[in-house]
Order: C-alpha cells, then structure tokens, then sequence
C-alpha cells in the first residue's frame, strides 16, 4: 500500500512516498525537498505573502505532479502545515487556495503534535539510543528540530517523553532579526544579542531540564533532527573521507570537535563562502548560521558532549504512527 507525507515546512516542503508491507515498516519510492520559502518577507507580520503563496504553488504543482505519477490520490495524502501556516492570519484563504489548485488538503497542526511527530521519527531512526552508555538505562536525550518558522524541543528517552515545546523562533525569524543581510558574514555583535534572545526566550527549556534531567542520574546528549543536523553531517563526511554520507543510514555520531570546525567556518565566511564548503547545499547556506549559533548556544548552556543526527523528523513520525 503505498502512502504520502507532505511536510510543508516555513523554508521547505517535504514529500515522501513509501510503500507499506508487513515485512518492514516501508520502503521508500520517492523523497524530494523543494524550497518554497513561504516565511520570506511575511513571517513577521504573521501573513503568507502572495509571491510565497505563488512559490508554494509552484511546488505543490509538481508535487502533485509526481503523486499522480505514482497513482496517488491527491485527496489521501497526509499534508502537514507547520508554523508559517499556523500563525498566518490568512491561514485559510492559503490551505483554500492550495485544495482548489492541487486537490492536496493541508491539515495545520499545534506545535505540540509537530513536536509529537518529529519525536517518534527520531526514534524510530534509532539516532537516540546511536552511543553505548555503558548504563542499561538509555540516556536522557533532548531532540532538537530547528525549522525555518519554528525550533522543536523534547526532552526523554526511548521509553518515555518527559517534556516537549515548540518555539515560534524558527530559522527564517532568527534571520529576520538577526542577520537580514545574509550576503554578509554574520557579525559577533549579532551573535551575541541572540545569545541574549536564546536566553530569554528559552526559559521553559532550561527549566524542564533542571527538572527533569537531574532526577535520572543519567547524561544529557542532544539529538539533532534533519535540517541543519543534516548539512553538518554532508560537511563532516565531505571534509574527512570526501564523498557523501549513505543516504540510507538513518542516524549518525557528529563529534563535538566537528560541530565546532564547521561553526568556525560559517560564522567567518559570506555566503558565496560558504557555498565553497565541501557539502554545502544552496538550500541551507543562510539558515545554517544562525541555527549553528542556536546549537552551540544548547551545548554551552547545558555543558552537553554527545551529539547524534537523525535523517528522520515529522514525515517519518507520521508514517511510523499510521
């Protein structure tokens, strides 16, 4: 039986067709991320802009063109609008527009069910329980997933979620504010005002952990979702043995080390720079900077060692859950 996701992300949109069988959760037939940047321009004002909403169409065009390519109903896919479309005020005049000139029916979710979703992705990548412990409990991981418009954390293990949230300071919002010229190399005076914003914004999160994660006796790793964690990965693969990771491991060990010569070089360099950088992909060559900065801000704060990456994030959620 075959199924779709769409992930319609505020930088990004997602499709993914698999095939279902009782041998094995799916098998991938199809997977392409498109940038459709709907945040651009609007994001601020809480509005989808009519040249996003024309971007958006352009995608999901083709999107729809490929689900018909596979025999797929467009009306039984499962469509994910995540925080550009959650806080747009012409929210439905969009998810409308979208039904009436492709047949794909966009389903808004909470930050909280996107942080659900992105939960049971990563753990069915198996990136949370990657580093032996040498604990027979699984370490307490904390998943991040920074989007354009939103950044998701969750705190727990394999077993259980303890605490999630999702915080309306995405990739693109981040950028908007901090750093509108991306042509540029990021300034340390940028950097450190969103240090100061990481600081006040996420005070839910540095509560939950000094809640939580003290009462385990167990080590705090951070488990990053696709993405950014996706690029760092390429770049750390790219640098050390010169080709491309397998696209088919689905989690990987980044070393503290690595994180931190690929955070040197990005703050350091201006776009066309970075576009040089061994594994490098147009589609994150702005956004990565500021959400390397969001990382190193984690990892300073709660003196976090280990990193693992999952390939997966909410399309594979959805699909383990169906």
């Amino acid at each position: 039986m075959k199924q779709a996701v769409i992930d319609l992300g505020t930088n990004t949109f997602h499709l993914m067709i698999v095939e279902q069988t009782v041998a094995q959760p799916w098998t991938v037939l199809f997977r392409e991320s498109r940038p459709a940047k709907i945040g651009k321009g609007g994001i601020g004002q809480n509005q989808i802009t009519d040249e996003a909403i024309e971007r958006a169409l352009t995608v999901l065009t083709y999107f729809r063109s490929v689900l018909d390519a596979h025999g797929i109903d467009p009306a039984q896919v499962q469509a994910f609008g995540t925080s550009a479309i959650r806080v747009a005020g012409n929210q439905d005049q969009f998810v409308e527009t979208v039904a009436r000139a492709t047949g794909i029916r966009i389903q808004v979710i909470s930050g909280d069910q996107e942080a659900a979703y992105i939960y049971a992705g990563v753990l069915a990548s198996g990136a949370m329980n990657l580093l032996p412990s040498g604990d027979p409990e699984p370490p307490v991981s904390l998943v991040m997933d920074i989007g354009g418009g939103s950044v998701e954390f969750i705190l727990g293990t394999t077993e259980r979620i303890f605490w999630k949230q999702s915080f309306e300071m995405g990739g693109q919002r981040l950028m908007d504010r901090f750093m509108p010229n991306p042509q540029n190399a990021i300034s340390l005076a940028a950097v450190e005002r969103m240090n100061d914003y990481f600081r006040e914004q996420l005070l839910p999160l540095v509560n939950a952990i000094h809640q939580y994660a003290p009462t385990t006796g167990r080590p705090l790793q951070l488990v990053g979702s696709s993405g950014t964690f996706d690029t760092l990965i390429d770049m750390q693969y790219c640098h050390e043995t010169g080709h491309w990771p397998d696209s088919e491991q689905a989690a990987f060990v980044l070393p503290v080390a690595e994180f931190y010569r690929a955070y040197e070089l990005l703050l350091t360099r201006n776009h066309d720079e970075r576009m040089q950088l061994p594994g490098m992909i147009e589609l994150r060559v702005d956004m990565i900077v500021v959400a390397v900065c969001l990382i190193d801000y984690i990892l300073t704060t709660f003196g976090i060692q280990t990193i693992t990456v999952s390939r997966y994030s909410l399309k594979e959620g959805v699909l383990a859950g169906i």
